[in-house]
Order: C-alpha cells, then sequence, then structure tokens
C-alpha cells in the first residue's frame, strides 16, 4: 500500500490481519487481502481456531480455502489457539503474543476489529494491538454481526474481482452457509456502499484507530 499525493505518504510493505476467529478478516477485509496480495507481504492471524465447538470442526480447514481463494499463502497465515470468549481472561497472554508477533513480522500497518465491536473477543483483540503495536498505522475492520455504530473513516478502492474473490472465499464456510452475513448480496451491497463514499464501484471501509504519517518527499 502506498499513496503519495499532495505531500502525504501513507505507505507498507508489511501488512497485518487480526481476527479473533476463523472468518474474522476474511469478512472485514477481504476484497482488500485479494488486492494486497502480490504488492505487498501480507500476514493473517487468528487468534482463536474455535474448536472448543464440536459443531464447527471445519472452520479451521474452511478458513485455509478462504485464504486459498484470496491468494495468501500457507506460510503467511497462523491459527492459534486461545479459547473463544474467554479473551478478556487471558489479556496479558495476548498481549505478549502481539508483542512477539511485532517483533517478528515489524508490520508497517495492522488491520483489526473495530472498536465499536462489541464481542469481548474482537474488543480485548483491538485494545492490545493498541498497545502492542505502538507507533504503527492501526486500522478497524468491521464484522457486521457484533460491531454497532461502525462508520468507515478510511477507505480502498477494490475491484470487481476482488469483490468476486471476497465472496468466492466467505462461500469457503460450509459451516456458516445458513448466516445472513455471508450472503453475497449483503458482502456486495456493503462493498459498493462504501465505493460511493470513496466516489468509486467499491471499496473496502475501515475506521480509524491510529494513523502514524509523515509530510513531505518520501
Amino acid at each position: 500500500m502506498d499513496i503519495n499525493k499532495k505531500g502525504l505518504l501513507f505507505y507498507g510493505k508489511r501488512i497485518c490481519f487480526l481476527g479473533a476467529r476463523p472468518d474474522d478478516i476474511e469478512i472485514g477485509a477481504g476484497a482488500l487481502i485479494s488486492n494486497l496480495v502480490g504488492q505487498a507481504e501480507v500476514l493473517c492471524v487468528t487468534l482463536s481456531d474455535n474448536q472448543k465447538n464440536p459443531a464447527l470442526k471445519n472452520v479451521v480447514k474452511e478458513h485455509h480455502n478462504s485464504m486459498d481463494v484470496l491468494g495468501v499463502p500457507p506460510g503467511n497465515r497462523l491459527v492459534e489457539t486461545f479459547v473463544t470468549r474467554n479473551f478478556p481472561q487471558a489479556r496479558q497472554q495476548i498481549l505478549e503474543y502481539l508483542f512477539r508477533l511485532n517483533k517478528d513480522f515489524q508490520p508497517d500497518i495492522v488491520f483489526v476489529h473495530s472498536r465499536n465491536d462489541i464481542h469481548q473477543d474482537h474488543n480485548t483483540v483491538t485494545e492490545e494491538a493498541l498497545r502492542a503495536f505502538r507507533g504503527t498505522t492501526i486500522l478497524g475492520f468491521d464484522v457486521i454481526r457484533s460491531s454497532y455504530g461502525f462508520f468507515p473513516h478510511f477507505l480502498v478502492s477494490v475491484t470487481e474481482q476482488d469483490v468476486e474473490r471476497k465472496i468466492q472465499a466467505l462461500a469457503q464456510y460450509k459451516t456458516y452457509a445458513n448466516k445472513y452475513y455471508f450472503e453475497a448480496d449483503l458482502t456486495r451491497s456493503i462493498l459498493v456502499r462504501n465505493g460511493a463514499f470513496a466516489d468509486s464501484q467499491y471499496a473496502e471501509g475501515f475506521d480509524i484507530l491510529r494513523i502514524v504519517s509523515h509530510f513531505g518527499q518520501p
């Protein structure tokens, strides 16, 4: 991601996406990930494999299938084993994990759950990311089923191909086939709405948690 216009440089070659559970990253930023793969080093980190629920036994495989559709290489996706719905109790361990991630990957930009997300796990990931990635630009994505009052103040134009890849990536989650937030029409409508805000056909939208920038020539 490299935007240089009227003296403002917004730049990143190492982009990290953080989600609490399988599917969060794809719902919140799948079209952008499709757009960035090949232009930047993308790392997708899911903190819980969500395997305490036997009804969700296939979601990790479905997540990897989804990442395949988006073009994220196997070595650039991590699925960890923090326990779903217990993130607040594991806050310190999550912070220490994110500190190590920051040291090892050194991301230029981090995408994480919106602060408007009321799910306890999502909220914990965001709060600890703001602590762990100090001095780093952090943007929040929307997981529509659990956020209230989200409005995208940071918009990134994406292509029709990116939109289709996001839709196909979410279609890999057979476990959630009956969930409204996986419906192709809803996914496309959100990207069209964001595109209207950006004066483009489609856009992925984020809220701003922290922007770190430099004025002047690169």
